[in-house]
């Protein structure tokens, strides 16, 4: 067991670190580059083989609790021995065992045995809890909280806002001392769901973008060929960056690849992992575009951003997946267009935060292939489209987009509740 450090924040992660989930990394970073002290709870070991350069920033120690109680029983069986005896047991007990009548689930009986530990095992210096995700991490930081009698935060998502029971959601909602969250439409959600003696306080759910820390990010590339498609030698690069997930539209993506005109040239390029990697190899195979396709697989921050940099455009064909699954504001397009691309996306989600059609990209419908292949076929023919869309999305990014009022914000309120607590106490 790593040895307790003097952090005063627990910051809790469905896993640590993955390279999908770099904004929250950023954000980790930028609150230690502020001064606050925290260390990570992680509910899952790192599953990718890479690192990016942001997870090395992080100096906060790491603890992993056990991903499956059966694995570590001695564990779990000594943080309910000491969790037991905690001032708040009994009331995070009962608030557990409600959950589980209307969610009679192993995950559910795997989240209070997380807690258990987590509780048993925090630092005494620990003087808040804040997880990030509103789904499983905020469960085990909820339950534990309530054990160790600590105030504790959240931020919300994506997936976490629109899978959630609203039961459960607004029940946090109610117990947390605030949220953040990513996108307009993500706190309008939150907002509806809080209770309503909640509703009056406007602070209670808060907007963050996540934003992008220029001062690690690569230099943009402003000068870049002018391709047109014309020639097969040397074909527009299309590319695309995110999991292999129904959400992220990449079936749709390759149906609009199969669509785009025979007289034009282009290869396309997909970093990232997931579930249907191998369906969509096969679907690019029964289209007959296989051979201009490339598949990366999960990369490290330094292959992502030479991606960018030999891309000529970047395409996300983000829907709602079939269980309500679906984007905030994807990083990726904000990256995208710092390093100077055109950027074709839909409609879906919170995308028209950012862009906006026929100003600084272009949105199509989600889930219309003919739609999106136009859109493409359109940017891949006139590269002076693409530099004007290029600009005005870069602009838009550093004008509205830099993570720095965000973490800002949340430093702040992780201080000031902290603060909050310490006064409360003498």
């Amino acid at each position: 067991m790593p040895s307790p450090s003097d952090a005063r924040v627990a910051v809790v992660l469905k896993g640590w670190p993955r390279l999908s989930e770099t904004f929250i990394a950023q954000e980790i970073a930028g609150l230690e580059a502020r001064g606050v002290a925290l260390e990570i709870w992680s509910l899952r070991r790192p599953t990718d083989k890479h690192r990016h350069p942001v997870h090395d920033r992080v100096q906060g120690r790491v603890v992993y609790l056990p991903e499956y109680l059966k694995d570590d029983p001695r564990r779990v069986f000594a943080g309910w021995l000491k969790a037991r005896r905690l001032p708040g047991y009994g009331t995070a007990r009962a608030r557990f065992l409600a959950d589980l009548r209307r969610d009679p689930s192993a995950n559910r009986l795997r989240r209070w045995g997380q807690a258990m530990v987590l509780a048993a095992e925090l630092p005494a210096g620990i003087e808040r809890l804040y997880a990030h995700f509103l789904h499983t991490p905020t469960s085990v930081t909820r339950y534990a909280a309530l054990m160790r009698g600590l105030p504790w935060s959240v931020s919300a998502h994506a997936k976490d806002i629109w899978t959630s029971e609203p039961w459960e959601a607004a029940e946090k909602l109610a117990d947390c001392s605030w949220a953040v969250t990513c996108t307009s439409m993500g706190a309008e959600r939150l907002r509806a769901l809080a209770p309503p003696s909640d509703k009056t306080g406007p602070d209670k759910v808060k907007l963050v973008y996540h934003g992008l820390d220029f001062a690690h990010l690569p230099a943009p590339t402003h000068m870049r060929a002018r391709r047109d498609g014309s020639d097969a030698a040397d074909p527009v690069v299309i590319l695309s960056i995110g999991r292999k997930v129904e959400k992220k539209g990449f079936g749709d993506l390759l149906d609009a690849l199969a669509l785009l005109p025979k007289t034009l040239h282009w290869r396309f390029e997909h970093i990232g992992a997931g579930e249907l990697g191998d369906l969509l190899k096969a679907q690019a195979d029964r289209l007959g575009i296989a051979e201009r396709c490339t598949w990366l697989g999960a990369q490290p921050q330094k292959q992502v951003f030479a991606a960018l940099a030999r891309a000529d455009l970047f395409v996300l064909a983000s829907k709602k997946a079939a269980d309500g699954d679906q984007d905030g504001l994807p990083n990726v397009l904000m990256e995208a267009a710092h390093q100077g691309l055109a950027i074709v996306s839909t409609r879906a989600a919170a995308i028209g935060e950012f862009i906006e059609d026929g100003d600084n990209g272009l949105l199509v419908p989600p889930g219309a292939p003919e739609a999106l292949a136009a859109a493409l076929a359109r940017l891949i023919a006139h590269p002076d489209l693409r530099q004007q869309f290029a600009h005005r999305a870069a602009e838009t990014v550093r004008t509205r987009f830099s993570f720095d009022a965000g973490v800002d914000w949340i430093a702040s309120a992780l201080g000031q509740d902290i603060l909050s607590e310490a006064k409360a106490a003498e």
